[in-house]
């Protein structure tokens, strides 16, 4: 048998990129984009992307959170009644039902109490499960309500 120079080295390059090939594809079957949406309903307050209350919210779009993703937008609140409203917020019409265990939605206002006519910003924060699979988009509502 004829050794040849370079075979060695030819065969720790193929060997290499075969490695680097797998571990390339092992991260892109781990990666999950997920498409989404929000509507947004408001009981007994209403809900406004300008502090100046002209562009109600409707909806919210989350773009495209991946794994271990939080995604932030700032809506503002307004009390239109005339006596002082608790505020609270929940989820509710997951689609499909499994994305609820794997995202979460907060706010920085529950419990908080808002005078008539304040208007004040809440920062609604979508958080994504590192552990998330099987989903590729998403829906729910989002009930804000205010009580007192």
């Amino acid at each position: 048998m004829v050794s040849r120079p370079g075979r060695g080295v030819l065969l720790l390059a193929v060997c290499l990129a075969l490695v680097s090939g797998l571990a390339v594809s092992g991260l892109l079957t781990v990666s999950v984009t997920l498409s989404s949406s929000g509507s947004v309903k408001a009981i007994n307050v209403e809900v406004f992307w300008d502090a100046g209350c002209t562009q109600v919210v409707s909806s919210v779009d989350w773009g495209t959170p991946g794994p271990g993703d939080s995604v932030s937008t700032t809506v503002y609140v307004r009390n239109s009644g005339t006596a002082p409203m608790t505020l609270n917020m929940s989820c509710s019409g997951w689609s499909p039902v499994e994305a609820g265990s794997y995202l979460s939605l907060s706010w920085d206002r529950e419990g908080a109490v808002l005078a008539a006519g304040e208007v004040v910003p809440a920062v609604l924060t979508l958080s994504v499960s590192d552990l998330v699979t099987g989903i590729t988009d998403f829906s729910f509502d989002i009930v804000i309500q205010g009580t007192g």
